[in-house]
């Protein structure tokens, strides 16, 4: 058996789970999750813990044990706390902004404007920064999707090595290259 999958997960009071024919729903003050669970897992609750039992003994089977608490954990804190993730957008002229709620529109650098539609189940949240960066927060109960979303905006333009200019996770460092100005410089 899995160490972590051993472990059962604490429930806060406000967070009500069911799990019935392979479905785990979760639902507590910031909404409702659910999860197809593999056949080869159950779920035992109780009002104030959920525990992972695995029903074989396989090395398949730890890996799913492991893997299915982790996915619980995110479901609980997700309904409890939520995810955010935030991404910073820096260069010359570089912004974004949030149109009516529904679609995120970038200028990156490009001929165009790059829109993005915002997915019902984050929130997205565009805000100039006093150093002229734009800060994107994208918010949601579904790490999953948060990240996925995230990904999504900052796969518009990476942040390239030379000046930095593009979209980067915050706190993400760029490892800056020199250029051709230092290259030649080392060459005499």
């Amino acid at each position: 058996m899995s160490r972590l999958g051993k472990k059962p997960v604490c429930m806060p009071e406000k967070v009500k789970a069911e799990f019935k024919k392979g479905m785990l729903e979760v639902t507590g003050p910031g909404g409702k999750l659910s999860q197809v669970i593999d056949k080869k897992m159950n779920m035992k609750i109780d009002k104030s813990a959920i525990l992972v039992e695995v029903l074989g003994d396989s090395r398949r089977h730890n890996m799913l044990h492991g893997l299915t608490r982790g996915l619980v954990v995110n479901m609980v804190e997700g309904v409890t706390e939520g995810f955010k993730k935030e991404l910073e957008i820096t260069g010359l002229g570089y912004k974004a902004n949030v149109e009516s709620g529904k679609n995120l529109v970038m200028a990156v650098g490009f001929s165009h404007l790059v829109t993005l539609p915002i997915p019902c189940t984050v929130k997205v949240n565009a805000v100039l920064t006093p150093d002229k960066n734009t800060l994107i927060t994208v918010t949601g109960i579904d790490k999953y999707e948060v990240g996925a979303f995230a990904a999504r905006i900052r796969a518009v333009k990476p942040a390239e090595p030379y000046k930095g200019f593009g979209i980067k996770y915050s706190g993400e460092k760029i490892i800056r290259k020199a250029g051709k100005a230092a290259a030649s410089a080392g060459k005499k």
